[in-house]
């Protein structure tokens, strides 16, 4: 089949690949269009980051992104930039860093020694260097602490998949590790780590080929080295159920996130059949999936909860999933949106005074048990007709833009895949209700996880003694929402509130303790 797929693939879109230079060119035509967006992946990236330099990968690449080259400040690139409406960005994650320029075809000739000036011949300026480092550690001393603690959650998830390996660590870094870094070793980390041999290049839109050949010319002169490594490392097995609680003073919420290591990435066709699965169960923002229903829709417990089967960049603000993110190595996981702590029980509603714990665990066993009974039951046929259908059509938005499909197809290339996205679809189309219920069976199950969960200081000891204790965890209704509830809710909550979830350890973890080398 994959074969066929492949194939399929290359007569329905205007997609080319040459190696002449020493490195892959993928091609998107698109005539008429007036604009062209260059994509220059590395194999590289926040795992390859030097121990007790960890956010040198990020801190490095934006040096070159947002500075200047041997011949141009940034303040002199930013101004020539602003009248072309012409962008440079780049970002990083654990394996591959991508530089992103999109400019009209009118200035291409102008904008190719730019371009390329940065690639090659970056300025690396004290002064940027300073400003970029400083923005950085303030992230990691500061921003990913108070913003977001549902970000704050999926990252400390992630230090719990991948302790003692190069993936542990955020992609921004460890305070001590920016701390540490100097303007040589951001020198020393671009010239080392973004070589030819680890390049992948894409180009999409109203180019010529005159301008291409010149830009596969210019960028044959990056440095040789040698190519990224086959595969990463492998996330730890949990121990039955293994939790982390981070404490911080004043959180609103029990903001959690749950996963276990996956053995399955797009690189195996059995991917396709399992996105229908998670798009039943947990499909990303979509509120006719099983735990939006369950916990947010009938019992109004937070704002959304939803499940993935990889890295879905910046959830809280994406609608769709972005790419460039590609990853070898994988896991399953579900977010639950913060719910109410004890603390905001008694605080918000008079009648709640004595709750003396908060909806985190009941939110837990109610996740668990939906999970559960889908390993044990399998999808209906109706069920996988409907969510198939949904997911074919759903998927055509992912791409909407030349820019996005040419990072789809950067992505493919990361997974020894062609287009994945016409590939899906066949896939999607080719299986049957019972491929789904086996890649259910064989990937999914809810014995072993890793748990972490950001939450106010009030409610850490609580949480840890009924998680270790598998105390009952009744869900605490105001009396206003408790009318309208409806008796199959109520005794479906007598039934999830005993539902067998154990912790076999807990960690309690002061919240800036975190991240910190």
């Amino acid at each position: 089949m994959n074969t066929m797929i492949r194939n399929l693939t290359l007569l329905l879109i205007l997609v080319f690949t040459s190696s002449i230079y020493g490195f892959d060119t993928v091609e998107l035509k698109k005539s008429g269009t007036g604009k062209i967006v260059v994509k220059a992946m590395f194999r590289t990236g926040s795992m390859h980051d030097p121990a007790g330099r960890e956010g040198l990968s990020l801190l490095a690449a934006s040096c070159v992104a947002e500075g200047g080259t041997r011949d141009m400040t940034s303040t002199q690139i930013a101004d020539l930039l602003y009248p072309w409406s012409a962008s440079i960005d780049v970002t990083v994650d654990k394996e591959v860093t991508v530089f992103t320029f999109s400019f009209h075809k009118d200035h291409a000739d102008k904008f190719l020694p730019v371009m390329t000036g940065l690639l090659l011949r970056p300025r690396f300026d004290e002064a940027d260097f300073s400003r970029i480092k400083s923005n950085q550690q303030n992230y990691i001393d500061q921003v990913i602490r108070t913003s977001s603690d549902e970000e704050f959650s999926k990252k400390a998830l992630e230090a719990l998949l991948f302790r003692g390996s190069p993936y542990q660590h955020p992609v921004a870094g460890t305070s001590e590790g920016i701390s540490n870094s100097t303007l040589s070793d951001a020198m020393q980390q671009y010239s080392e780590q973004f070589n030819r041999n680890r390049l992948t290049l894409g180009i999409a839109g109203d180019y010529s080929d005159a301008f291409l050949s010149a830009l596969n010319a210019a960028l044959k002169e990056l440095p040789d080295g040698p190519p990224a490594e086959p595969m990463a490392e492998r996330p730890r097995r949990p121990d039955g159920i293994e939790v982390d609680i981070i404490a911080k003073p004043n959180a609103l919420g029990s903001a959690i996130f749950a996963g276990f290591p996956m053995d399955l990435t797009r690189s195996n066709n059995d991917f396709a059949a399992l996105m229908i699965a998670n798009s039943w169960l947990g499909e990303h923002r979509k509120s006719y999936s099983r735990l939006y229903q369950k916990i947010r829709e009938e019992r109004s417990m937070n704002y959304g909860d939803y499940s993935y089967i990889e890295w879905y960049q910046n959830g809280g603000s994406n609608m769709l999933p972005r790419a460039g993110y590609p990853r070898s190595s994988n896991y399953f996981s579900i977010w639950i949106r913060p719910v109410q702590t004890a603390k905001g029980l008694r605080a918000q509603y008079p009648e709640l005074e004595n709750v003396e714990l908060g909806h985190a665990y009941f939110a837990l066993r109610m996740a668990f048990r939906e999970m559960q009974m889908l390993i044990d039951s399998g999808m209906s046929q109706s069920e996988f007709e409907l969510t198939r259908s949904f997911l074919r059509s759903y998927m055509k938005l992912y791409a909407q833009t030349p820019e996005q499909q040419l990072a789809y197809l950067l992505d493919s290339r990361f997974y020894g895949r062609t287009d994945w996205l016409t590939e899906a679809d066949a896939l999607l189309a080719a299986c049957n209700a019972d491929d789904v219920n086996r890649v259910i069976r064989q990937y999914w199950q809810t014995k072993q996880f890793y748990i972490a969960i950001v939450t106010d200081k009030s409610e850490a000891d609580p949480l840890k003694n009924s998680l270790l204790g598998g105390k009952d965890s009744p869900m605490s209704y105001s009396n206003a929402l408790q009318k309208v509830l409806g008796e199959r809710i109520l005794e479906e909550d007598e039934i999830v509130k005993k539902y067998p979830l154990r912790a076999t350890s807990v960690n309690i973890i002061e919240s800036e303790k975190i991240f910190r080398r």
